[in-house]
């Protein structure tokens, strides 16, 4: 959430800054709406002080021996007026917060200009697309020509948008995430960390899914209100919720391995082939929590931490910067990693790595203690898929694929394969 003191004082401003966002601000609403507030705030505090006043006066009209029945019943009645006025400013107050809410974090002032990921902007590129001397195939044919990828059998089970992983496909898998954790935690100093699969509402609020992306999220249809994690996230950067982090502590850096859960509302249409864009998918997400002078530092590293992960397996991939129209409600600035499928003969996103300034932390009133003021400010939150999982599988098995439909084995991952250097052989 935006600083509501920033909003109040400099309502056009933070217009403006949005209009990159492609997000319109009412300023009048909204002034019109915190003038209100002002109004029922000024009319309680008098209410509150003639209450007080009056109370005092039964003291003294009583020790004097006076009638105090007239008293009694002026304190009665602004009682009364009171409970309304307050109950009055409650709700107003509640309506601010709601508007509040759903208002998009500004970007940052490097976030170019756009409308839609057509106009994000090329900052690096690593590595060379394969040139293949025979057609290459996308993950689907190699998956299923080798009876390492079963669609059929999960959408009779479940439904669409969902796969059975076996034999080695199921085992490189799981290379994959073992291979990211051990990089993570012992090279970029990550500490790992198994979270719950579910949150409550207060986390989902924390990070930026509720109230706004509701419908994205899949909700416990008992008297629980628990969701399914859209990401880890959620649930590792809710860790500081409510806290004061010691300044000795920061910067906290996690590495959390989990399944991911997103009815993807919006998207149908959208990449049903294959494992692209599923209900769910696993990923090992990072996550920090830093003092603000250190978030744009942090950012760039965190990026490269994913990014060391496709060099690792030898994937070609370029770094975008997301422009304001393609820019998530809660980041201020985006990286995209993308790296590149034969199969599709193009880049696709395979992290996105953001820094959210403290638009996250103020929402969850995530703090560290500033040791040389002694107070408490807000923090500052980034996090990456470190990366996605499933399309990592499909890099490594659309890039190392052979003309007999066997994969082979890159020389990072041998070492979780038992050895192995070929999986799918015909």
């Amino acid at each position: 959430m935006l600083d509501p003191k920033w909003v109040r004082t400099e309502p056009d401003t933070v217009a403006e800054l949005l209009k990159k966002k492609g997000y319109t601000l009412d300023v009048a609403a909204f002034t019109a709406l915190d003038a209100k507030r002002k109004s029922l705030q000024v009319d309680t505090e008098h209410l509150q002080n003639e209450r007080n006043t009056k109370s005092k006066n039964i003291g003294k009209a009583k020790a004097a021996g006076e009638d105090i029945a007239p008293l009694l019943a002026e304190v009665e009645n602004l009682k009364a007026a009171l409970q309304e006025k307050e109950a009055a400013l409650d709700e107003v107050a509640g309506e601010l917060e709601t508007l509040l809410h759903g208002v998009p974090n500004v970007p940052d002032e490097r976030v170019p200009h756009g409308t839609s990921e057509a106009d994000n902007v090329e900052l690096r590129t690593w590595g060379t697309p394969r040139t293949f001397d025979f057609t290459p195939k996308d993950h689907v044919e190699l998956g299923e020509g080798g009876d390492g990828l079963d669609f059929e059998t999960a959408t009779k089970i479940t439904g669409s948008r969902f796969v059975i992983m076996k034999g080695e496909v199921a085992r490189l898998h799981r290379a994959i995430i073992q291979l990211m954790l051990d990089t993570h935690t012992t090279e970029h100093g990550y500490t790992e960390v198994n979270v719950p699969n579910m949150v409550n509402a207060d986390s989902a609020y924390g990070t930026g899914q509720l109230p706004k992306f509701a419908d994205d999220l899949f909700k416990l249809t008992d008297d629980r209100e628990f969701y399914l994690i859209p990401t880890a996230e959620v649930p590792v950067t809710n860790f500081v919720r409510d806290e004061i982090v010691d300044a000795a502590v920061l910067p906290l850096k996690f590495a959390c391995h989990s399944p991911c859960f997103r009815s993807e509302a919006g998207s149908y249409g959208k990449d049903t082939r294959g494992m692209i864009r599923q209900h769910q998918f696993e990923k090992v997400e990072l996550v920090q929590l830093v003092q603000p002078e250190a978030s744009k530092q942090a950012h760039e590293d965190l990026t490269q931490h994913a990014e060391k992960i496709l060099q690792k397996l030898g994937l070609p991939y370029r770094v975008v910067v997301l422009c304001g129209g393609d820019l998530g409600f809660s980041a201020e600035l985006t990286y995209d990693i993308e790296v590149w499928l034969p199969g599709q003969d193009a880049y696709r996103e395979i992290s996105s790595c953001s820094n959210f300034g403290d638009f996250q932390a103020r929402r969850m009133q995530a703090r560290w203690r500033n040791p040389e003021t002694g107070k408490p400010e807000l923090l500052h939150t980034i996090n990456g898929s470190g990366l996605a999982v499933g399309r990592t599988l499909i890099a490594v098995l659309e890039n190392y694929q052979n003309q007999d439909g066997s994969i082979s084995v890159p020389e990072a991952l041998q070492p979780y394969m038992g050895g192995a250097t070929v999986i799918l052989k015909p």
